[in-house]
């Protein structure tokens, strides 16, 4: 468990798969975390996914719970480990809309960056973002990503194309 000062990641629960469930049926949620066909999950999907990640190698995910009220409120994790090059792959979504737009994304991006440098030894963190998902990408630069790229027009939503951004952060120029 890594705590900060409004969140703390944990394991996943159990409990944690009905307000998961709910949070992937949000249109915003499904819009900002895949570039697929923003389907709404069901309830048997999303407890598949659940029970998959007991057996994953190299995925490490977390609850984000807030730490007054101990409610569950989104996700983060590691989705892809690059052991010989020592970059991780990582995502993260608040689902709980009063929860969004308030730091409490940007403080669990900061305590998963932590336990990917000093527990894991990584490298190179990186993720991709949409170039619609302004919040997103102010929230990353604020714990220190940087763009590198634009894959443009990889992404279509809403009857349009949208670019997909590259972001990444360097061990040496993490500043805790």
């Amino acid at each position: 468990m890594f705590i900060g000062k409004k969140v703390k990641l944990r394991g996943l629960k159990m409990e944690d798969v009905e307000p998961a469930y709910q949070y992937m049926c949000d249109p915003e949620v499904l819009l900002n975390i895949s570039p697929g066909i923003p389907y709404p999950m069901t309830l048997e999907r999303e407890k598949q996914w659940f029970e998959s990640q007991i057996a994953m190698k190299d995925t490490y995910n977390f609850a984000i719970e807030d730490i007054e009220t101990g409610l569950y409120i989104g996700g983060c994790g590691i989705n892809k480990v690059d052991w010989k090059n020592r970059v991780a792959t990582v995502g993260i979504y608040i689902g709980d809309k009063d929860f969004r737009g308030k730091g409490y994304g940007t403080e669990a991006m900061k305590l998963l960056i932590d336990f990917i440098f000093n527990e894991m030894n990584i490298n190179r963190i990186q993720l991709f973002v949409f170039s619609f998902n302004e919040r997103a990408i102010r929230s990353y630069k604020k714990v220190g990503f940087i763009e590198e790229g634009i894959l443009k027009q990889s992404v279509f939503r809403n009857g349009r194309y949208y670019d997909e951004i590259v972001m990444s952060i360097l061990k040496e120029n993490y500043v805790r």
